[in-house]
């Protein structure tokens, strides 16, 4: 048995533990690998800058922590310490390294109903567990899901409360919630797991909201044709939207569905639900790197307009309150807590409701946006990889049909495309188009542009083709350049046109 820290608030971070490289970060808070100088066990040290919080937050951080010590279950991370300092407070948990579920199942080669009962019943253990000890978790969503290894065989999913994800309709309507939002997660979560995609879904929010509170779903063919009728009964008692006569998890646990998998769940393979599960994690993934550039634009906005009123040194500026979503059960149904929503709204015209951007201002950025973006093209289609790097960031993240669903970080999966068509003696001139783009401003250094890229060349005998793609770009000024941080592409894997075109390569 390998015995961890002694929790502890009063010693120093640096003497305890050696810190590594960085595993994640959000708008305002980093998780970076650590080592305990006594033992030389791994761990994760989620570390938040506390100059950043209010009182309140602060009060929130050291309730999340009081709660997770609670926590003593295999399936959930576990909090070993917690430091304060003056200007940070270290959380030190489980170090977690086996990636998110969803993209665990889309790496299988095998995966069916009866893997998806598994997930959901290890998952409803978790909550279980939690409700038992009246806490309710109120963030479950794919990405706080997580895989490790534990000892030879076993595997475990891990959860790691975050920012709010997969609302309730209670939750929507500002009534009092409790135990009950967490099994309507389990139920968004297990409509994902067998299909690949969510019960909810409508890129207008209000639309969105709107089918939440009505519990509007269905199971449409042909893709919910081979799902057993056991598994949508048990949807159906976990999205009904009365809270009240929703199932509870130790109820969930209970249906044959989960607890008799081998007799009742389908053991089909579902490959269509991997494919669609693929560009789920795509879209979603794009949204969460615009919501942490929005987040963060947000920040520097809010603190330079501040400077600018009161001429003073940086001020502490309320953050995102993404370290306390946990709750005492008895809180929400003493207080009939709700969940505070604290967005930046994008207006229609592109200005953030977060700082007034002069509209001359305004103008000019979104061209000059336009602007780099097309030079960003004009180097993709010359292979200038020289010029491609000084305007992307060397940690800029992508999601592209050449990377068969997996989010990539850094230029360096590019050079092959660029060194491809250099070498290639056939190489012919290629001609790209912008359609149709549209930009919306996050403050005043981040903006996202969305358009359609047209892309002409001659294939191998010598016939003129066009290729059509939809593509989105986040771009964030930094040290006062624009570089591009984030791009999202459809249409076809670069290399299924290396054998029509001497060109080939859409990045």
């Amino acid at each position: 048995m390998v015995v961890g820290p002694t929790m502890t608030s009063s010693t120093k971070f640096s003497d305890n533990y050696d810190v590594k490289e960085e595993l994640g970060k959000g708008a305002f808070s980093v998780v970076r690998r650590c080592v305990h100088k006594a033992t030389g066990i791994e761990f994760a040290a989620k570390i938040i800058n506390t100059k950043k919080l209010s009182a309140r937050d602060f009060q929130k951080l050291e309730r999340e922590a009081r709660i997770c010590r609670k926590l003593q279950h295999p399936n959930i991370v576990r909090l070993h310490d917690s430091i304060q300092e003056e200007s940070f407070h270290y959380l030190v948990f489980d170090l977690v390294t086996g990636g998110e579920l969803f993209e665990d199942i889309v790496a299988r080669e095998f995966y069916s109903e009866a893997d998806a009962s598994h997930c959901i019943q290890q998952i409803l253990e978790s909550i279980a567990y939690c409700h038992q000890n009246c806490i309710v978790h109120r963030d479950l969503k794919p990405e706080n899901l997580l895989l490790a290894k534990v000892g030879q065989d076993t595997e475990a999913w891990f959860g790691f409360a975050g920012t709010p994800g997969y609302l309730s309709p209670e939750v929507l309507k500002k009534d009092p919630y409790g135990k009950p939002v967490d099994i309507w997660a389990c139920g968004v979560i297990l409509y994902i797991l067998l299909v690949g995609y969510p019960p909810f879904w409508d890129e207008d929010q209000h639309r969105l909201y709107a089918q939440i509170k009505a519990g509007a779903y269905d199971y449409p063919s042909p893709e919910w044709d081979t799902v057993t009728p056991e598994a949508k009964s048990l949807i159906d008692s976990m999205l009904t939207v009365n809270p009240k006569k929703r199932i509870t998890a130790d109820q969930a646990l209970k249906v044959p569905w989960i607890c008799n998998r081998e007799r009742v769940a389908s053991v089909m393979h579902r490959q269509d639900t991997v494919d669609c599960l693929k560009k789920f994690n795509a879209r979603r993934k794009l949204k969460g790197a615009i919501l942490t550039t929005m987040i963060a634009a947000r920040h520097l906005s809010s603190r330079n307009l501040l400077n600018k009123k009161e001429g003073g040194p940086p001020s502490t500026i309320k953050e995102s309150s993404e370290s306390s979503q946990t709750l005492d059960d008895t809180e929400s149904d003493k207080g009939g807590s709700q969940l505070k929503h604290e967005n930046t709204v994008v207006r229609a015209d592109g200005t953030s409701a977060t700082k007034s951007v002069p509209s001359s201002s305004l103008s000019a950025q979104k061209q000059e946006i336009v602007r780099m973006t097309q030079q960003l093209l004009d180097a993709i289609s010359c292979k200038d990889f020289d010029v491609y790097t000084k305007l992307c960031d060397p940690a800029m993240t992508c999601f592209e049909p050449e990377a068969l669903g997996n989010l990539i970080e850094g230029v360096e999966f590019h050079r092959f495309y660029f060194d491809y068509g250099n070498s290639n003696p056939r190489k012919t001139q290629v001609h790209t188009t912008m359609l149709n783009p549209t930009v919306h401003v996050i403050g005043e250094e981040g903006a996202c542009i969305a358009y359609v890229r047209l892309t002409q060349f001659m294939d191998r005998n010598g016939e003129a083709r066009t290729r059509q793609t939809q593509e989105s770009r986040v771009w964030q000024k930094k040290a006062g350049r624009w570089l591009c941080v984030h791009v999202h592409r459809s249409g076809q894997p670069a290399n299924s046109i290396f054998y029509t075109t001497s060109s080939s390569s859409l990045w």
